[in-house]
This record gives C-alpha cells, structure tokens and sequence, in this order.
C-alpha cells in the first residue's frame, strides 16, 4: 500500500466507489473498503444495477417473493435496487454522521426514460428518497434541458440531489444556478438549508474517448499531440467556474444561511485508453472540496502507484482554455462533442435500464411459483 488513497483523502478530495452489488453488502467488502480504503460514499447507475442483478444468486431470494406477489418488472427493479440502496446507506451512516452529512452517501438514480420529463422526474425523486427512506441518500437527476428545472424543484422540497450526466461548462452553470435556486426556494418555504447536499457529476473520460476518436481521424502530429487533454481541460475548466460561483454573492448570503456547497464530482474516471496511466484522471483532478467516485479497478489502481502530488487543478485554467482552444482550431467543436456525449449518455443509461427490465423479467419468470 502507498497509502495515496489516504493523501487523496488528506488533499480534499472524496473517495466514492462507481459500484454497489448484494454480494458487496452482505460479504462485508463494502465495510472494508470504508474502512481499509478510505471509501467515504456510493454512486450507482442502471449499468451498475444491471450488472449485478444479472450476476449471481444474490437476488433470487427476494426475486422469488416478489415473482410470488406478481408484482410489475418497475416495482420489482425499485424493490430491489432501494434495498441494496438503503443497506449501504446504513452501512456508510457512521460517515455521515462523522462529516456532518457530507459524505457517507449512496445515490440512486430516477428512471432514465425519464430524463427529457420534467414533472416526471420531480416525481420520482420524491418517490424515490420516500422508498429509501434515509438522511444519507442523493437522487440522482441528469443535467438534461428538462433535469434542470427539476433539480431546482427537488432541491427546493429539501431533497439532496446528485446531478449526473454533466459534460459541458455551460450546462455546468446551469446546474449550479439550479442548485441555488433551489436553495431559495427551501429557504422561502422555511426548509433547513444545513440538511440539503448535493453534488455536481462532471463527466471526464468520455470526453477524451470523443476527442480523441476525431483527432485521430484528423492524424496530423498537431491533432494527435493533443489527444488525453481535452477531458482534464474541461473538468480543471469546471472546478474554475465552481469557485467563481461559491465565492459570489449570490451563494455567500445562502451560505450565511446555513447553506452547503455543492460539491463538483469527476465521474466517469475509470481511463478508457490503455495508452493513458491508469490514475489519470485521479491523480491529475486533485483539488480541494471535490469528490472522485471510481470504479474499484481504479480504486486499487490508485492505491497501489497513483502519485498524489496535492492540488493539480488550481493555477491550470489557462493552459486549459489554450489546450480547448487548440482543438477548436483543428475544426473540433466543443458544442458538437458535449452535444454528442450528453444524447450518448442518456441512451446508454436508457438501453442499461430496458437490459435490466428484461434480464429481470426473465429471473421474475424463472422463480415465479407454480400454479397450484
């Protein structure tokens, strides 16, 4: 052990594991990495939960009762991923309570087919924290045209929102407004501010796979010399306009309030080209008040030679600007790959959610009792 995890940790970044499975939970592994890796939080998606529905017995026991029940494949998938839910909630509840609700968090994310419904994703996030039932949830809402206004209004209700699927700067802002606003709607309703978290998921690999997919189809030694910067350069671009936003005061007066700040979170981390180190998009995002939630490949590669050097953001803004700048030059549009990623991600998230009706469905049928 280099105990980086522990130096990331002492840097002010967060460590949050990109996965939650049954078999996690109940073999104690998730303990032990809260306890042993410095794990402080939980973020899972439909690919997440699709994946571990589809592996193992885990789920046959309560998989048979609801079959016996013959209850719908929707209630079935919420039954299911809200328990595994609530059990890491409780498991991380000692976190919670030790960094005044910080961290300590499991997000669950509303149903991806609703992504471009506003009303409908208020709804489920109200649902969806009422199912779970505990202090330490986020409700996962994608910073959709339509999410954004529904952040607001969840934010608004009192309800700790993880906003997810964010890949442009723009829409960052956006997010951001969004979670103030929905501040001055909790304040105005008398809500306590103190209780109400949130994070804001930046996306960071996928933009390099984007980016670099077109600079290899340009393949001059300029386009390929700036393949592995655009990622870095739009999250460093993020965390700049994260501070200008929390250090304005519009946020000082809510935070005088009792406000939280909501934190930017790089998602999507797990490095896609095995050309890159496998640590690059931890041990180049350090900075202070944000939260890297990793796959547990990336976890341990990081534990095991990632080379925490302390802040690597701040002081980047401008190489950062020169390096998207640089692509746009090459006929890369920024609007057009963001664009892209947003619409590629909804649809991943949607084809996981309809892989896990139907792998569910099918384990539903298999365990449903005989007629008698």
């Amino acid at each position: 052990m280099t105990d980086a995890l522990k130096r990331l940790s002492e840097a002010g970044v967060a460590i949050w594991l990109d996965d939650l499975s049954r078999k996690r939970i109940t073999s104690g592994n998730l303990a032990e990495l809260i306890d042993q890796q410095h794990v402080v939080g939980v973020t899972t998606n439909p690919t997440i939960f699709q994946k571990a529905i589809s592996q193992g017995d885990g789920y046959d026991q309560q998989l048979s009762d609801l079959a016996a029940r013959k209850v719908t494949v929707e209630e079935a998938i919420r039954m299911i991923t809200t328990a595994d839910v609530r059990d890491a909630a409780d498991i991380l509840r000692p976190v919670f309570d030790a960094t005044d609700g910080q961290d300590g968090r499991v997000s669950i994310e509303v149903d991806p087919r609703l992504a471009h419904n506003e009303k409908a994703t208020v709804a489920e996030a109200k649902q969806l924290a009422w199912l779970v039932d505990r202090p330490n949830t986020l409700i996962k809402i994608p910073a959709t045209m339509a999410g954004i206004p529904a952040i607001s209004e969840v934010i608004g209700r009192g309800i700790s929102v993880n906003v997810t699927l964010i890949f442009s700067l723009e829409r960052y802002r956006a997010v951001m407004d969004a979670y103030l606003s929905g501040l001055e709607k909790a304040k105005e309703r008398g809500l306590d501010l103190s209780k109400i978290h949130s994070v804001a998921s930046f996306f960071v690999s996928r933009v390099d796979t984007e980016v670099d997919k077109r600079l290899n189809d340009i393949g001059t030694d300029e386009a390929k010399a700036l393949r592995g910067k655009a990622a870095l350069a739009n999250a460093r671009l993020a965390y700049q306009a994260y501070e200008e936003v929390f250090s304005s005061d519009r946020w000082n007066a809510l935070e005088k309030a009792g406000a939280n700040r909501q934190r930017p979170l790089w998602a999507s981390t797990g490095v896609k080209d095995p050309a890159y180190p496998d640590t690059l998009y931890v041990t180049e995002l350090v900075a202070p008040n944000t939260v890297n939630t990793m796959p547990e490949a990336t976890l341990e590669a990081t534990d095991d030679h990632g080379e925490i050097t302390g802040d690597t953001v701040s002081g980047t803004y401008e190489q950062a600007r020169a390096d998207l700048d640089a692509l746009e030059k090459l006929g890369i549009s920024y609007d057009d790959v963001v664009q892209v990623l947003e619409e590629e991600g909804v649809e991943k998230f949607e084809a996981s959610w309809n892989d896990l009706l139907k792998s569910t469905q099918a384990e539903l049928e298999r365990l449903a009792p005989s007629e008698g």
